[in-house]
């Protein structure tokens, strides 16, 4: 990993809130919440359970959640018997989890941020965040979140990382890249395994360095998949830099990016990415 691409992904969601007005950042994600949900991967049940073990949560913990998106993590801990509150700023994915969710009753989907959420202290056994919570600003994501967890409460990060094809493929792809999307940075383009490593170990060294969070426990898995063209394409759609694109040029891009796979792939991308788990207690001294 190169110190560009470091940088890149530390200052990337700072600069779209710097960019955009939060009424804006809500609808980040309107016009793709059903390829989103289509197209994002699951989170692994060996990490879900294994979140369950870590965060010692107790057979009727209330859980909060931070931006559930269409509810893909949701599901998973709704279907295990917890009671959830989910905050997703997004009208048109909160639509999706409100559907998504409509088999469990003791599931509260709230369409607000989490900056405008009203804080409830000490309500919630754990706060969970599914490739989420760097959207939230350091300084508010670890004290309100600290704040609204009880005594040996927990903070929950399941990560997905965007696919990663095989170098050759990469290098081949960079041109089209450099030519019609120079602005997209490499983590978001085929960001390495060591890439996202770094990025979310940024983020558990936030929790770290507050004092408010202890005993942070961290689990990694490497997925292999393999996508059709246009899978991957629609998956590259709902990642934030391509979002970021004007229509005019996102077409221009992904046509380019189309014709290298068509040359080198026979109509099959294999791809790796990585599924991870960040554990923390709070401390309330």
């Amino acid at each position: 990993m190169t110190d560009q691409d470091s940088a890149s992904v530390k200052v990337w969601c700072s600069e779209i809130t710097a960019a955009y007005t939060l009424e804006q950042r809500k609808r980040w994600y309107s016009d793709v919440a059903n390829i989103y949900h289509q197209a994002r991967p699951r989170y692994p049940k060996t990490l879900i359970h294994r979140a369950v073990e870590l965060a010692r949560l107790p057979a009727q913990a209330t859980i909060l959640e931070i931006g559930c998106g269409p509810g893909i993590a949701t599901v998973e801990f709704a279907e295990l018997g917890f009671s959830m509150v989910c905050l997703e700023p997004s009208p048109a994915a909160y639509k999706l989890a409100k559907s998504n969710c409509s088999a469990y009753p003791n599931v509260e989907i709230i369409n607000t941020t989490f900056e405008e959420w009203e804080l409830e202290p000490g309500r919630f056994n754990a706060i969970l965040a599914a490739t989420s919570m760097h959207w939230i600003s350091p300084e508010i994501r670890v004290q309100k979140s600290a704040e609204a967890l009880q005594d040996n409460g927990s903070i929950i990060m399941l990560w997905n990382t965007p696919p990663h094809p095989n170098d050759e493929i990469c290098h081949q792809l960079d041109e089209v890249y450099q030519t019609q999307a120079p602005s997209i940075p490499k983590f978001a383009r085929y960001g390495s395994i060591e890439t996202h490593q770094a990025n979310l170990k940024e983020i558990e060294q936030d929790f770290i360095n507050s004092g408010l969070f202890q005993n942070f426990l961290s689990e990694q898995l490497v997925g292999d998949t393999t996508h059709s063209i246009d899978e991957y394409l629609r998956l590259l759609s709902t990642i934030s830099p391509y979002i970021k694109l004007e229509s005019l040029q996102r077409t221009a891009l992904f046509s380019g990016v189309r014709e290298v796979l068509e040359r080198t792939c026979t109509g099959k991308l294999k791809t790796s990415y990585l599924s991870a788990l960040q554990v923390a207690h709070v401390n309330h001294g």
